[in-house]
């Protein structure tokens, strides 16, 4: 069972064998409470700007300067809060249904915990073991350093999505990190030249932009 949890106003969620819910008001301290709770993920109400930044710079400092997984619920009226929608697994805009939460709240977890069925991502002759942190080209072990492999593991299981190096930046090495958009570009290069041997393409540059994983056929096992 995968303990979840809200940090808002008590709700009618959906509840079933898979999910437990707790609860914390907006005005307690999560620092305090999290690790009584250890939740597997943070859902929060993101009504007041000021609140949200405080639950996002608490999220950071039990993460160790990398947000802990988190999705946020937005008033229409916080849409503008950029920063904290690029940091979230998925948002929802309310008004909202609770199945359609319990639905993406189980999505994320999937995501950020595969099974044993969803341990292994192929795309092409690229495999990544998420579990065993091992990845292989046809077959052959690649071996990447720690940034590389968290850049290619965030990349692959995002096909399709663009991240900004800020975004990379800020996932990757943390908030507290004082080198420049350029560690993103270099890192990404030095990743390009390991895996994509052969005329593979993975890795994608959107020009101005950032980087994306490009959308192949890809399994999971």
């Amino acid at each position: 069972m995968w303990r979840v949890l809200f940090i808002g106003g008590k709700r009618d969620l959906e509840r079933d064998d898979s999910l437990r819910w707790e609860f914390l008001a907006p005005e307690d301290d999560l620092l305090d409470a999290f690790p009584r709770s250890k939740p597997d993920l943070v859902v929060f109400e993101a009504r007041d700007p000021e609140v949200a930044k405080g639950v996002l710079e608490d999220l950071r400092a039990l993460g160790g300067g990398v947000p802990l997984p988190f999705i946020v619920i937005l008033s229409p009226s916080l849409l503008a809060l950029d920063n904290l929608i690029g940091e979230a697994h998925d948002f929802i805009l309310e008004p909202y249904h609770p199945k359609e939460l319990a639905i993406r709240v189980r999505k994320a977890l999937r995501r950020i915990f595969p099974s044993e069925k969803e341990g292994i991502l192929r795309a092409g002759d690229l495999t990544i073991d998420l579990k065993a942190r091992r990845v292989t080209l046809g077959g052959e072990p690649v071996l990447l350093t720690f940034k590389e492999y968290e850049l290619l593991k965030l990349l692959a299981t995002n096909p399709g999505r663009v991240f900004s190096r800020e975004t990379l930046l800020n996932r990757i090495w943390g908030y507290d990190y004082f080198g420049g958009e350029r560690t993103v570009d270099v890192h990404i290069r030095r990743l390009r030249a390991k895996i994509e041997k052969g005329g593979n393409t993975f890795i994608e540059t959107v020009r101005g932009v950032g980087y994306r994983f490009r959308e192949i056929p890809r399994e999971r096992l």
